[in-house]
């Protein structure tokens, strides 16, 4: 008798038999789940088809122990794939919310998960498991490329805002990576540069937004950064990944590289960076030949693929989802077009807000019938449509100056032409081409006769790949200077007003220009709604509550890190050819600025800098921004509740015009022990809707640890006793209403 054999299936991937599946892998396949399918080397496979085309990447798929492959796919400001594909004439475009910049200037955190919600909901319907976003990095330099996708120079604020991001989109049951982990703020040789920081300022500025969001809202995963830090590949640092993300943080989720980042594959797994995207063959043979040859621990290994797996298990693509691909883009216009009308940040007024839509307005600069949505890079999104001033202002019922309107229809025509001959040569990455700025002189002149006011906006467009150039693109040119300057003679000696709109991903210079402005209105990166946001802020429709998330200094040479920042192409247009010397794994420490950057500044970045040492050099303060109403505060307390201090201020509109404010608690602290700013931002709150005479009470929470700062000798966070005070401020440099305590 022959004894029939027996056939033993083997077990699937569950949410509670991970272990088993990690002991029933082969090396080759745990490989292949660490290393994305930019790798070809596991059977040939490659990248599985998974149907989503123009997603970043996916993991590999192991169909024998029931492992599905997952999608990437970028980014902050909206779900970035592909928008058409071959064999069908469906679309699968995504709406472009406001930039991150933008989304922070609203301080309102309701406002923000709202948005997540929304762009979670086209993650999920658009067949993609995580997003790669939110980028919370701090705005140290305005020169940055990335800038427009961070949020602030202020880490609570940027934490805050990116834990509301994070939950909106995860409650889709969708991932998000936060990014770029850490000290990712400048993008000239980004692969290489060594970011020289202080565990101080590390801990306290750079890390702070990431340890805020991680705690609050638990992103599924996290994106390490290209640079170096203090010498170690910031994808390489057990001290950054596991000691403190993991150890001091309670990060559950899974780690992954930045597309192409890093170069020991082995110190990537052992430091706790669990996926490597988008993968390579390289790395795929040189993880198994580490272990191998016994330079990685398969316990290193396994712990990486341990995470990997609880990552896949929580996906979609793993519970059997069936997505849409028709997910609800009218509705999300609407929720982009609520955001960007919080995130207007009025700088100026002098009589001319609001305007409209009654008589008639000249409506100049090229920008105006151009609108820049968002920034280049994989922060772009694939939108339907982008409404530019022109066609909001239309749509809202303004009447534009005729032969200004037709001469700048023709105009743009010939540079829409222009333009998409040089970007058609252009990486993705790059900045893309502009109209140039025009000045009808003649028509401005006719205009300031006949038009009731004038218009006029400027834009500015950058991203990934490289940095802002200090003249051309922070400072306006001579063309716009000279448009500015003419309308505002014009319109001037006849006793109308005129209107600066800045339609930037970043700061630019004020200094030179904004006296010629009667108001200026700074409208960001919008979104595809911003001409309808901008026009109804404009008329008075909306009324502007958004706050700067950074300063604005009155000259770039005021920036603290401006001395330690990279100026290479100051004095002529960017040169790619020095690239050439960066090519390749080879780490260079020959060029200040480029291949090292020492953080000389510390903690001092941005307003905690000015307030300190140089208020007079400060243009417009972190958290200014001005309204069509006004408001009262009164009957500031503190209490302790909890190891916490609770504020509350009573505000009151006493203005003519419904309206939002925003209070911003600051704390000083004594400064006798430790070396400490001149007051730090420690809450926020933004208040609803107030109607004329109409009040409420604003209530913020202040925990005790918070006002700890990193003793650097001990090792720890060091709470110095002394008297406290606590401000609640309209910004960064107002006095506000204060309360003293001792702790």
């Amino acid at each position: 008798m022959i004894a029939a054999a027996l056939t033993v299936a083997n077990p699937v991937l569950r949410e509670d038999n991970i272990p088993q599946i990690v002991s029933l892998l082969t090396l080759e396949e745990k490989a292949a789940i660490l290393v994305g399918c930019g790798s070809t080397a596991f059977d040939g496979i490659g990248r599985n088809d998974v149907g989503v085309k123009g997603s970043a990447g996916a993991t590999h798929a192991i169909p024998r122990l029931g492992i599905p492959s997952i999608v990437f796919a970028d980014g902050p400001a909206g779900l970035r794939i592909d928008p058409t594909r071959e064999g069908t004439d469906k679309t699968f475009y995504c709406t472009g919310f406001p930039i991150g910049t933008m989304l922070a200037s609203t301080w309102n955190p309701e406002l923000v998960e709202e948005v997540g919600r929304a762009m979670g909901n086209e993650v999920l319907e658009y067949g993609v498991d995580v997003l790669l976003g939110p980028g919370v990095n701090i705005h140290r330099n305005p020169l940055c490329g990335r800038n427009f996708e961070y949020f602030s120079e202020d880490p609570l604020l940027a934490g805050f805002i990116a834990a509301a991001y994070i939950d909106g989109v995860q409650s889709n049951g969708v991932g998000t990576s936060i990014k770029h982990f850490a000290a990712n703020n400048q993008e000239l040789n980004r692969l290489h540069n060594d970011a020289r920081v202080s565990e101080r300022a590390l801990r306290e500025i750079y890390l702070r937004a990431f340890e805020i969001a991680v705690r609050k809202a638990q992103p599924w995963t996290l994106m390490t950064s290209y640079n170096y830090i203090n010498g170690v590949h910031a994808s390489e640092s057990p001290w950054l990944l596991t000691e403190v993300l993991r150890d001091d943080w309670g990060f559950q989720g899974t780690v992954v590289t930045d597309w192409g980042g890093g170069y020991d594959t082995a110190a990537q797994i052992h430091a706790g960076n669990d996926l490597i995207q988008s993968g390579s063959d390289s790395r795929y043979h040189a993880l198994i030949n580490a272990v191998r040859e016994g330079r990685l621990s398969m316990e290193d290994v396994d712990a990486c693929v341990t995470r990997a797996l609880q990552l896949i298990v929580k996906t979609p693509r793993f519970r059997g989802y069936s997505f849409s691909d028709a997910p609800d883009l009218e509705a999300h216009a609407t929720v982009c077009r609520n955001a960007a009308d919080e995130g207007m940040v009025l700088l100026k007024n002098k009589g001319a807000l609001p305007a409209g839509p009654g008589g008639v307005t000249a409506l100049l600069g090229v920008t105006s019938y151009s609108f820049i949505a968002g920034g280049t890079g994989s922060g772009d999104v694939h939108r339907p449509y982008v409404v530019d001033l022109q066609q909001g202002l239309s749509d809202a019922g303004f009447t534009l100056d005729a032969p200004l309107d037709e001469f700048y229809r023709g105009y743009m025509e010939d540079e829409a032409w222009r333009c998409k001959m040089i970007d058609g040569n252009n990486s993705w990455v790059i900045d893309r081409e502009r109209p140039i700025e025009v000045v009808p002189s003649g028509l401005i002149k006719a205009a300031a006769e006949s038009a009731d006011r004038a218009f006029i906006t400027f834009g500015r467009v950058f991203g990934e790949g490289k940095d802002r150039d200090l003249h051309y693109s922070y400072h306006l040119q001579d063309n716009e200077l000279r448009l500015l300057r003419e309308t505002a003679a014009a319109f001037h000696a006849r006793g109308k007003k005129v209107t600066v709109i800045l339609n930037i991903g970043g700061v630019v210079d004020m200094q030179g220009w904004q006296d010629l402005a009667d108001a200026i209105l700074v409208c960001w990166q919008p979104g595809e709604e911003g001409g309808h946001s901008v026009a109804a802020t404009l008329s008075g429709e909306v009324n502007p509550s958004g706050r700067l998330p950074m300063t604005i200094s009155k000259a770039y040479e005021y920036e603290p890190s401006a001395a330690n920042f990279p100026r290479v192409f100051e004095d002529k247009p960017f040169n790619y050819s020095f690239y050439r010397r960066l090519e390749g794994n080879k780490k260079d420490y020959t060029v200040k600025d480029v291949d090292y950057t020492d953080y000389e500044e510390g903690i001092y970045v941005g307003y905690r800098y000015f307030g300190t040492y140089a208020p007079k050099h400060v243009a417009y303060p972190f958290g200014y921004g001005l309204s069509f109403t006004s408001f009262r505060w009164s009957e500031m307390s503190v209490d302790t509740i909890d190891e916490s201090y609770r504020v509350t201020v009573e505000v009151k509109n006493t203005g003519k015009v419904a309206g939002k404010d925003v209070v911003e608690l600051y704390v000083s602290a004594p400064g006798r022990d430790m070396d400490k700013p001149a007051r730090e931002l420690k809450a926020f709150a933004k208040t609803p809707l107030l109607q004329p005479g109409e009040s409420c009470t604003v209530e913020l929470f202040v925990p005790v640890e918070s006002l700890a700062s990193w003793d650097e000798a001990a090792g720890r966070w060091s709470l110095e006793r002394g008297r406290y005070r606590f401000i609640a401020a309209r910004h960064a440099a107002d006095r506000g209403i204060r309360k003293r305590l001792t702790i």
